[in-house]
């Protein structure tokens, strides 16, 4: 019975009076003026149809958006992929292939980065083939790609010829210690001295690989990490390639600026490192360039690029004061600052969240990493042979209802936060006569969620796990606006 008058544009009305001596409501009424009228338009001023009950079977022979689909590669650790999503960020096509891990001693991990490049064009290949197999017009309809990819790996090529100059160097990977102490890479770059980290990798390569080396000094060497060599190539390789890489994966590098968002000269200094080697850094959501020949998506909008965890947090829209944790290869727990860079006291690390525009702006995180997840079935099935794949972990462990008394700690390749020790090594213990190959994978699964269990706090998985790819589609999506 309160007659308001809107600030926001609506109109204020009576609503009804129902009877001469009842109250009177008011309301207060958003008006569009043409809602069904543009049905009749299309039937008495296009022709398009011959009555206004034939507008929904006319609309349902297309996509409501002319089929529009974005496809994501998600390039992880162990395998890589590549996934078309339609407007309704609903999958209509992928493909996934596992490639190489390569372990030339105790600690080190590499992968061949001309395989990554091969694994990317057949997922590619055949996510379109059986998108069109199931009816949907992909090589019309794609518009953009985003790319999402396992952070900290670093390859080092040649300008001239494209070559890699040497294995790429994995996150996990231990290589190129060095001694702690120095907090400017803490303060401004957000990260602890560690070999999880790409700039150790780097130095490593120039002090022992001789090609490199040579590269570096004639000016021919090219350094980035999986977001920088896929696009290099997916943009030209030697004939134009673009060398780029996003805030996300630039912040992983220990070398730049959380702050300015650029390369930092400070970091650069100490470390020997010379600008020269390192790609542009750009935002999360920009047209980047397009694929050039040699791809199945030739023209296609390079539109959006994340590194796999900030993506994650993209796809699960995590806002400030938001976290969100994935477990793959390893486990990350990421929480939102907003636009306020935290430098912790615990351990945990400060990295670039997502900044999804050249004009956006930047969201900031905490992180905790864990280095070893998933890759710890993956040993049980590569390194021991207890399984014949990851599929078969819950089975064999759900044949025993406890681990008997055995504890497993995955430090593979060290522990890191909040530890951040290279030199620790993973342990098994509690073994005895009673121990048997379920009581082992058992452990492993439950060294997964050990410290979730002692937190007491409910785990809520999303409906679609591959928040990853989807984050990076939802990224590359935003630049088709307008």
């Amino acid at each position: 019975m309160i007659c308001r008058n809107s600030t926001n544009g609506l109109l204020s009305t009576v609503a009804f009076k129902l009877g001469p001596n009842a109250p009177t409501n008011y309301a207060l009424e958003g008006s569009i003026a043409i809602a069904g009228a543009a049905v009749q338009w299309l039937r008495d001023g296009l022709g398009l149809i011959g009555s206004a009950s034939e507008i929904e079977k006319l609309a349902s022979e297309v996509d409501s958006t002319g089929d529009v689909f974005i496809g994501s590669l998600d390039q992880g650790t162990t395998s890589t992929r590549f996934i078309i999503y339609d407007h309704n960020a609903k999958v209509v096509g992928s493909h996934q292939v596992e490639f190489t891990q390569f372990y030339p001693q105790a600690g080190w991990v590499e992968h061949d980065p001309m395989e990554i490049l091969e694994s990317a064009r057949t997922c590619m290949t055949k996510a379109i083939e059986k998108a069109t197999a199931d009816g949907h017009d992909v090589e019309k309809g794609l518009k953009a790609i985003g790319i999402t990819n396992q952070r900290e790996t670093t390859v080092i090529w040649s300008k001239s010829t494209g070559a890699p100059l040497h294995n790429a160097i994995v996150w996990m990977d231990e290589i190129g210690k060095r001694e702690g102490g120095r907090t400017h890479f803490v303060e401004t770059c957000g990260l602890p001295i560690s070999t999880y980290f790409s700039a150790l990798k780097v130095l490593w390569l120039f002090e022992n690989v001789e090609k490199v080396k040579k590269a570096v000094e004639t000016g021919d060497a090219l350094f980035g990490t999986i977001d920088t060599w896929l696009i290099w190539n997916l943009t030209g390789g030697v004939d134009g390639g673009l060398h780029v890489t996003d805030v996300s994966n630039a912040s992983r590098t220990m070398l730049m600026n959380l702050k300015t968002l650029d390369w930092d000269k400070k970091a650069l200094g100490e470390l020997g490192i010379p600008s020269g080697i390192l790609p542009k850094i750009v935002s999360n959501s920009e047209i980047i360039g397009k694929v050039t020949k040699g791809w199945p998506i030739v023209g296609i909008p390079i539109a959006g690029c994340l590194g796999d965890q900030h993506a994650a947090m993209v796809g699960q829209a995590c806002g400030k004061g938001e976290a969100k944790s994935t477990y793959g290869t390893g486990a990350f727990i990421l929480l939102n600052t907003g636009d306020q860079m935290i430098n912790s006291t615990n351990g945990l690390l400060s990295t670039v969240a997502f900044k999804l525009g050249p004009n956006a702006p930047t969201n900031y995180a905490l992180e905790g990493s864990i280095a070893i997840a998933g890759a710890a079935v993956q040993w049980l099935r590569d390194g021991l042979g207890l399984i014949g794949s990851a599929s078969e972990t819950e089975k064999l462990a759900s044949e025993v209802d406890s681990t008997g008394g055995v504890y497993f700690v995955p430090a593979f390749n060290g522990l890191f936060a909040p530890w951040w020790r290279d030199d620790a090594r993973g342990v098994c213990i509690g073994i005895t006569w009673f121990t048997n190959k379920a009581h082992i994978a058992r452990a492993v699964l439950e060294s997964m969620c050990f410290q979730a269990d002692i937190l007491g706090n409910p785990v809520v998985r999303p409906a679609d796990i591959e928040t990853t790819a989807l984050g990076a589609a939802y990224a590359s999506s935003l630049q088709l606006r307008g």
